[in-house]
């Protein structure tokens, strides 16, 4: 069987403090919408332990394609538009190619 190297985009969100549950409310429905997408393996939500204004939004995406798709959904601009201004700083990715586990092709 080949594998595919799955595209991870791991997002790191300051949001001003008091807005961290209205972020997360915000994030876990636009996380469960983008876990229905075609081009989605996975979106976790993940909350830093000791500082609760710190996310990470870890996006698996199946294609190169995906995150453009994925940025033109009706819950992404929404999300976007919601949490705005919940925003410390502005928001910063880093891609990643995922080496395990292997994911099958097709």
């Amino acid at each position: 069987m080949s594998s595919v190297e799955y595209l991870c985009v791991h997002v790191f969100v300051s949001c001003k403090p008091g807005t961290e549950e209205a972020f997360l409310d915000a994030s876990l429905e636009n996380g469960r919408n983008s876990s229905k997408e075609e081009g989605v393996s996975r979106f976790d939500v993940i909350q830093q332990i000791d500082d609760p204004t710190k996310f990470v939004l870890v996006e698996v995406y199946k294609t190169p394609d995906a995150p453009a798709a994925h940025k033109e959904t009706d819950h992404y601009k929404k999300w976007r538009e919601t949490v705005a201004d919940m925003m410390a700083e502005p928001r910063k990715a880093i891609k990643y190619r995922n080496k395990f586990p292997v994911t099958g092709g097709g």
